[in-house]
């Protein structure tokens, strides 16, 4: 089996370091060993050999803001994060891009990519990141010579899948906040796997990115985070977000019938179907079972603006 290390063209320029806006991303290359990546994907690395254990993997220094692989780009490596965090963007054919995931710690990224031979989405780094590259061609040897390898990649994979659940979870909800609340306790549940402080909360990302994942405006994940600050869930500095009432957030996060609570809270009553008295316009939708043309009235009728 050989090294699984870095392919370089002649050159000397690495393989999978494309363009970005800011120029290139020139992935500087150190070597880890197989020890370090079974701990990396979450395993324990004590069933590794001597020998075993030191064998050489590629190990990638990639820049704040530089791009990893391209969108539509031939697969040729699995990437495994060691350090810092990646979103993951899938571009529409006007330009717009839209925040799929995040990775961080021990995820893998470009096996989704296997079952076509092109990455579906770009990955770029939101701070500084350490990488390690599995190239294809060595990657089934790799497996064969080490189960404990073999066995830590597909609980990594595993806890993929169940993390992607978990955002689609979030997804579901209606409210704004409570697609925040469900993102944060998320998170919180990533940094307690990690061993990290479950209550403190640095966000690598920024807000425009979380309001592209959780598919909500910029503007509306802004009044969110104001929204459970004021409720004495959270405290926001930056992108330092402390969990002040886990309990509450929870409570928040469950919530799966509040609809409108994005809306400014200031605009007074409606008169709703039949000369009933609705109170504030957060019933609205609920009435016409959430249709586009319904939801669309009923803001109109409640002289509110479409949301930017």
């Amino acid at each position: 089996m050989g090294t699984p290390v870095l392919q370089l063209e002649p050159s000397g320029t690495p393989l999978a370091s494309p363009p970005t806006r800011g120029g290139h991303a020139s992935p500087s290359e150190t070597l880890g060993h197989l020890a370090d990546l079974v701990r990396t994907l979450g395993g324990g690395a004590e069933a590794l050999g001597g020998d075993e254990a030191r064998l050489p993997i590629a190990l990638w220094h990639v820049r704040q803001g530089a791009v990893l692989f391209h969108e539509g780009s031939r697969v040729q490596d699995l990437h495994v994060m060691r350090s810092g965090t990646m979103r993951c963007v899938k571009t529409a054919e006007d330009g717009y891009e839209q925040v799929l995931s995040f990775a961080g710690l021990g995820e893998v990224l470009g096996f989704d990519a296997l079952c076509r031979g092109t990455q579906p989405v770009s990955a770029q780094a939101l701070e500084e990141c350490t990488v390690y590259v599995l190239p294809l061609q060595d990657l089934r040897g790799l497996r064969l010579h080490s189960p404990a390898f073999d066995q830590a990649l597909l609980l990594a994979l595993s806890r993929q899948l169940a993390r992607a659940a978990e955002l689609t979870e979030m997804m579901a909800a209606v409210a704004a906040d409570v697609r925040l609340a469900r993102f944060l306790l998320w998170m919180s549940s990533r940094m307690a796997e990690l061993g990290r402080s479950p209550r403190r909360l640095h966000l690598a990302m920024c807000r425009r990115d979380i309001a592209s994942c959780l598919g909500v405006a910029h503007e509306t994940v802004s009044r969110s985070f104001s929204a459970l600050a004021d409720g004495g869930c959270i405290k926001v500095n930056n992108r330092e977000v402390e969990l002040l009432d886990l309990a509450r957030l929870q409570a928040r996060a469950r919530s799966t019938r509040n609809v409108g609570d994005d809306l400014p809270a200031d605009h007074g009553h409606a008169e709703a179907p039949h000369g009933r008295r609705a109170g504030p316009v957060w019933w609205a939708g609920i009435e016409l079972a959430g249709t586009a043309a319904g939801w669309a009235h009923r803001r109109a009728s409640a002289g509110l603006r479409e949301p930017t």
